[in-house]
């Protein structure tokens, strides 16, 4: 599944059986260079004590805090409430240097899934000793709950799996039984991209209007103790949690969206850490040395930024307009000047993200600036250049309106220099600067726009481009608005092809047909890749414990080990 990254929109948001089948495919395409280390490191800080408190920056603020519905689509709301409190069946985890799904401590064995006949059968044995904040057990009746919320709902943000399910079954508190219609590779997904929620508190009530603002439970070892809307969130440790118990008292996420303040603000010890947007100047001063501040940056990324296309309307109800502005731009030179710094100089070329590159191919290569191309595309389409330039056909030219973020310097960058060789070619682009909130809430799932920069964030180790291609996940009034295909693309054959990646046990097969969807959506060019997004993360000598990037569940994956340093 995918969120929004708002630096960056889709949370594509937080086995060890079959952990070495998985691995094996799962392989990352970027390689990484930092001032630090090429891969993501421990702080030399182990040694930690316990109490204190720490301020971390953080770069949005989500819409809401019903992890199911649309408005969580911000991939910030999963970094630093959902991944803390939420209880998840499997974890993601490096294996063998992999990004792999293993089962997590709420498990208390290896789920298990089986064929019979043509149905799925795929069971859970939850850890007795697993319990709510307020000490009350979670159960299998959790696991129904949750299925059924997000099967059943309106305005849920991706239904990928759960749509497939028929029954779950309780025949015990610590055991759930999964049936679905038919197979699902990605069964490991479930309950875990979106967690497991409490049925004892939320069953029979309005779940939305419990959750939008935060909620006093927790299945994690942290919980929420206030949500002071555009000033922070502050967490502090669930006492009734399981496993590790955090070290340190308190947690205030302070955000900060831009991105030169959050820089500042690190640098004087407002904070005392930061998983900002990688920005030009940022990573120069990084690669200059920071006097106190430690960084990691590992290129391995699930980010994966995009030029994105209203494909429902003009002028991107045109393929030849979509074909001719890829051939408009020069991705590369681009990519270089964002982030040459890293040696990362050449564009995306799938919307498969490097964390599971076996499963996609590099047709967008295709693509490389060719005004000649772009003149014969658009004057075989009927289009002609006006007096300004531009290119008309029917008393229409093609422009169009680019939403984006503001506070954001290397997105400021990117849409300019997009602006700029767009123009070049005969396209006239204006930018428009919006709210994560207003983005994500509604522009995007209403399909009022377009065209977009943002990027979506793979928040799973599978590959998941049904979730944004399929037509069938193009949110809608009729549906509720749920579904993540905002672009709104509509693709003949490729709902098949991405329904057998979905579903298709045999690992080759489901290779071939993912790489075989990826060219299709390259012939068709309903959007363009531009980058992947590298991670960095940056903390002071405050902070110690083993700090170290999740590229899916984020930076705060493991912040119950994090303390002051010893």
């Amino acid at each position: 599944m995918q969120r929004s990254q708002v630096s960056q929109s889709q949370r594509r948001r937080p086995v060890r059986a079959a952990a070495v089948l998985i691995a094996t495919l799962a392989v990352a395409s970027v390689s990484a260079c930092s001032a630090t280390s090429a891969e993501p490191t421990d702080t030399p800080n182990l040694t930690v004590t316990d109490g204190g408190e720490l301020v971390i920056g953080a770069e949005q603020e989500p819409d809401c805090a019903d992890w199911i519905a649309t408005c969580a689509g911000s991939i910030w709301g999963s970094y630093i409430m959902q991944v803390p409190t939420m209880p998840v069946a499997f974890e993601t985890r490096l294996v063998d240097d992999v990004w792999t799904p293993v089962a997590s401590d709420l498990m208390s064995e290896e789920p298990e899934a089986v064929m019979q006949g043509d149905k799925q059968v795929i069971t859970y044995r939850l850890n007795p000793e697993a319990v709510w904040s307020d000490g009350t057990p979670i159960t299998s009746a959790d696991f129904a709950y949750t299925a059924m919320q997000i099967r059943d709902g309106d305005d849920i943000f991706d239904k990928s799996g759960y749509t497939g399910i028929e029954s779950v079954e309780t025949p015990d508190p610590q055991t759930a039984i999964v049936t679905l219609g038919s197979s699902y590779a990605g069964w490991r997904s479930l309950f875990s991209v979106y967690g497991v929620l409490p049925s004892h508190l939320l069953d029979g009530k309005d779940r939305a209007a419990i959750m939008k603002d935060g909620y006093d439970f927790s299945g994690g070892p942290w919980k929420i103790e206030s949500w002071d809307r555009g000033t922070s969130v502050t967490l502090v440790p669930n006492e009734e949690y399981w496993g590790e118990q955090p070290h340190l008292d308190k947690v205030t996420f302070m955000f900060l969206p831009d991105t030169a303040a959050a820089f500042q603000a690190l640098k004087s010890g407002q904070v005392d850490a930061l998983y900002p947007s990688a920005q030009l100047d940022a990573l120069k001063q990084i690669e200059a040395g920071l006097p106190g501040i430690s960084s990691s940056i590992d290129a391995r990324s699930g980010n994966l930024e995009a030029l994105w296309f209203n494909n429902s309307v003009a002028p991107f109800d045109s393929k030849a307009v979509r074909t001719a502005i890829a051939y408009s731009l020069d991705r590369d030179a681009i990519v270089k000047r964002l982030f040459g710094e890293l040696g990362i100089d050449s564009a995306q070329q799938s919307f498969i993200t490097p964390i599971v590159g076996a499963f996609g191919g590099d047709d967008f290569a295709e693509y490389t600036k060719d005004l000649d191309q772009v003149d014969e595309i658009m004057t075989d389409d009927g289009w002609e250049k006006n007096a300004d330039g531009v290119w008309a056909k029917d008393g229409e030219t093609a422009s169009f309106t680019l939403e984006t973020l503001a506070g954001n310097k290397r997105r400021d960058l990117t849409v300019q220099v997009i602006q700029s060789q767009l123009q070049e070619a005969g396209f006239e682009m204006d930018i428009k600067s919006v709210t994560p909130a207003d983005l994500f809430g509604t522009i995007a799932p209403e399909g009022d726009f377009q065209a977009g920069l943002w990027a979506i964030v793979d928040t799973f180790p599978e590959p998941t481009l049904s979730a944004s291609f399929t037509s069938t996940n193009i949110p809608s009034e009729a549906n509720g608005y749920s579904g993540i295909n905002f672009f709104r693309a509509d693709i003949p054959e490729l709902d098949g092809l991405l329904a057998q990646v979905d579903d298709e046990l045999d690992q080759d097969a489901r290779v071939a047909a993912s790489i075989e969807a990826d060219r299709l959506i390259a012939e068709e060019v309903p959007s363009i890749p531009i980058d992947t997004v590298p991670n960095v993360l940056l903390w002071n000598q405050k902070v110690g414990g083993p700090l170290s990037i999740n590229p899916v569940e984020g930076p705060f994956w493991n912040l119950a080990a994090w303390g002051l340093a010893g």
